[in-house]
């Protein structure tokens, strides 16, 4: 099933914090949010968007929120202030130390669940929304063109056996590079998801669906940052690098800032998928 482009400030339906056991369950999920404007942009944006969406659960990947590498507890605390309920992130998640004992401490900040269990943090949370359901939320990184890390299907596999019975749905985010590898993922848990998406790449793709099992699908959300640069970064910076293969410092570019996701609209009864539809505002 595909959806059409949702513009959020289009829709007028919204449901949020209505406290009742509803037979549907709307996750709003963002792309990497790239620097400290987009930050403050999506902070002040995000509660009339989640109304308008009639969102129950909001999931944004908050890596690259502190110049492009890595985020802080300051800017994790303010994700959750404006109404993210849980945080994923991604291969910079340990770039800054001080987010090490936020990671131990916090049961709202995610990191990719393969990294060695030596490492500060977790990789899956149950987070119960507003109508009582309950949600398990796994944050994966992929290894195609990146860091080895542990097998990214057997350590979802392992998350799944050890919660099962705890939760009623169950959503992925699978930080990779290789859309081969994120659909993989995708197909071979089919069924076993409301929702998987793909995060990493910064660039929204337009194959949302559902696969034949009732999983929610699409292989990167975008990114929340400015839309001037490459990827979040001033674009001067990246085309540098690229013709000459010398080392850069990127930074984040400015200008316009747009967040990209999408909207899952879930059966929690089947912990299915019924529809998905792509998000800009």
């Amino acid at each position: 099933m595909i959806g059409d482009v949702l513009y959020c400030g289009k829709t007028t339906s919204g449901t949020f914090g209505a406290h009742r056991k509803r037979i549907d369950m709307k996750i709003l999920a963002l792309g990497d949010v790239v620097g400290e404007q987009a930050l403050r942009t999506l902070c002040a944006a995000l509660p009339a968007q989640r109304r308008a969406l009639g969102a129950d659960l909001v999931i944004v990947n908050g890596e690259n929120v502190c110049d492009i590498h890595g985020i802080s507890p300051a800017a994790a605390d303010a994700l959750i202030g404006c109404g993210v309920d849980i945080i994923t992130s991604g291969n910079h998640v340990f770039d800054r130390r001080d987010i090490y004992d936020y990671l131990e401490n916090s049961h709202t900040l995610l990191r990719p669940i393969n990294y060695p269990a030596e490492c500060p943090g977790e990789g899956a949370r149950i987070v119960t929304s507003a109508d009582g359901w309950k949600v398990l939320v796994i944050n994966v990184s992929g290894c195609a063109f990146m860091e080895a890390l542990a097998n990214p299907f057997s350590s979802v596999e392992h998350a799944l056996d050890a919660m099962r019975g705890k939760y009623d749905l169950a959503v992925l985010d699978i930080h990779a590079e290789a859309t081969s590898e994120k659909l993989a993922l995708a197909r071979y848990f089919d069924g076993r998801f409301a929702a998987v998406f793909g995060t990493h790449t910064h660039v929204q793709t337009a194959d949302e669906q559902i696969l034949p099992g009732g999983t929610g699908y699409i292989t990167d959300l975008g990114m929340t940052g400015p839309v001037n640069g490459i990827l979040g970064v001033r674009a001067e910076e990246v085309i540098f690098k690229s013709r000459t293969h010398l080392p850069r410092r990127f930074t984040v570019a400015e200008g316009e800032i747009r967040a990209h996701g999408a909207l899952f609209d879930t059966d929690p009864v089947t912990g299915k998928c019924k529809s998905v539809k792509r998000v800009v505002f």
